[in-house]
C-alpha cells in the first residue's frame, strides 16, 4: 500500500539557524551594559594592574633612588658608575619589567576567565 505524498514526513538533522541562548548568569554582559556589577568586575581588574605597577614603582624607588647618594659620596671613581649602571641597574631593570608584564599578563587572563561564557 503506497503512501499518499501529503502524509509523508522529513527529518531535518542540519544544524540549527538560531543558537540557543543559555539562560544563565552572563558576566560579559554585564560588563557591556555597564551596570554596577559590571563596573566591580572592571574596577578589581583596573585595581590588580595598579597594584602590580605600584609594586614594580616601589621596587623601582628602592634600587634607584639611593644611587645619587653612592655617586655624591665616590665622585673620584667614574668606573664605579658605570658598573653600578651597567650591571648594578639594567639587570635588575630588565628582570623587573619582564616580571611587570607576565604578572599584567597573569592578571588580564584571570579576568578573561572569570567573565568568559561557560
Amino acid at each position: 500500500m503506497p503512501q499518499d505524498p501529503a502524509e509523508r514526513r522529513e527529518v531535518v538533522t542540519g544544524v540549527p539557524r538560531r543558537a540557543r541562548t543559555a539562560g544563565g548568569y552572563r558576566p560579559r554582559t554585564e560588563i557591556d551594559e555597564q551596570t554596577t556589577l559590571g563596573h566591580t568586575y572592571v574596577r578589581s581588574l583596573m585595581r590588580s594592574q595598579l597594584l602590580t605597577g605600584l609594586a614594580v614603582f616601589a621596587v623601582l624607588v628602592l634600587l634607584v633612588g639611593p644611587l645619587p647618594l653612592v655617586f655624591a659620596a665616590r665622585r673620584d671613581d667614574p668606573g664605579l658608575v658605570w658598573g653600578v649602571l651597567g650591571f648594578g641597574v639594567y639587570a635588575p631593570l630588565v628582570l623587573l619589567g619582564r616580571w611587570y608584564v607576565r604578572r599584567a599578563e597573569r592578571n588580564e587572563r584571570d579576568f578573561a576567565r572569570l567573565v568568559e561564557d561557560r
